[in-house]
């Protein structure tokens, strides 16, 4: 039943198509991710808030075998100091993938925006911004990628 399961989530996250730039779409990672996060949204649905979809998707991608750490501080460098402001990134996977972790109506340019933020902040290259107050959680999925060729 798992090997269904799995293929069912792989159909879905092939029908997100193309990320904004690169070829993320390949990348085995951000792919798990996804499913991770399609699992839970078919086990909980919409209507929750965020902080269950983060505990549970941290859960599912740690069954996963992924490495992820909740809450992770984002401090701002400004005049050469670094300064905490209390910006925290959702869930960071493999110190390499950070997910912003939304419950809302729907998705506004201010998301897109905050998650770019945190990948440039970070020094980090790829991003998945997943909304779960969806019908279907493909319709809440956006990749995002900052120079997706240099590696990372």
């Amino acid at each position: 039943m798992e090997v269904h399961r799995r293929d069912a989530e792989d159909a879905e996250v092939e029908a997100i198509g193309p990320a904004t730039t690169g070829n993320i779409a390949d990348d085995p990672l951000t792919r798990s991710i996804i499913g991770g996060a399609i699992c839970v949204h078919r086990a909980l649905g919409p209507g929750l808030l965020e902080s269950a979809y983060q505990t549970c998707l941290v859960h599912e991608l740690r069954k996963r075998g992924h490495r992820c750490e909740s809450e992770v501080p984002l401090p701002i460098v400004y005049d050469g100091v670094k300064l905490d402001c209390g910006y925290r990134q959702d869930v960071v996977v493999h110190d390499m993938v950070i997910v912003e972790v939304k419950s809302v109506d729907r998705l506004a340019p201010i998301h897109d925006a905050q998650l770019i933020t945190y990948l440039r902040l970070s020094g980090r290259n790829r991003g998945l911004l997943i909304n779960f107050n969806v019908a279907v959680l493909t319709d809440g999925i956006r990749r995002r990628v900052l120079d997706w060729r240099s590696g990372g």
